[in-house]
């Protein structure tokens, strides 16, 4: 069960996000493909931040509440170092880290930091279930 591995079960196309959009643009996007949070990337695809459902919430309650004007997804993003794997890491060691209240969607980057999909506990747990159903088939 080791060798499953990302690039297998990853979504290789995902919702991604760029700094100077609007977080009302943002959200519509979220909420259209009903996702929790996604990769913010540069004009290079590299991944430069994460952008979740908190942290529009947050800057949507802000505004709110002060009656600025509206927030870009630069003003509200994760820009620490975001938690991403390769399309060669193992599927496994991902589903271990997750159980650590780590992140719900992982970006996937390749050696040069471009992202080139998204991998979800959805997804983790699709391509255990699908191994453990598929070596219970073989006995």
């Amino acid at each position: 069960m080791h060798s499953l591995q990302v690039i297998d079960y990853m979504n290789r196309h995902p919702l991604v996000f760029n700094a100077a959009m609007s977080i009302e643009q943002a959200v519509d996007l979220l909420l259209q493909h009903k996702q929790t949070g996604g990769p913010v990337v540069d004009a290079q695809q590299r991944l430069v931040g994460f952008l979740s459902e908190q942290d529009c919430l947050a800057a949507m309650l802000r505004d709110t509440y002060h009656a600025e004007q509206s927030a870009s997804v630069a003003d509200c993003m994760y820009r620490g170092t975001v938690l991403s794997v390769t399309t060669s890491s193992s599927v496994i060691d991902l589903a271990q880290q997750m159980g650590n209240q780590r992140p719900k969607v992982y970006p996937v980057v390749d050696e040069l930091g471009v992202l080139v999909g998204v991998i979800t506990r959805a997804d983790v747990l699709r391509a255990i279930n699908f191994q453990l159903q598929d070596s219970y088939a073989a006995h």
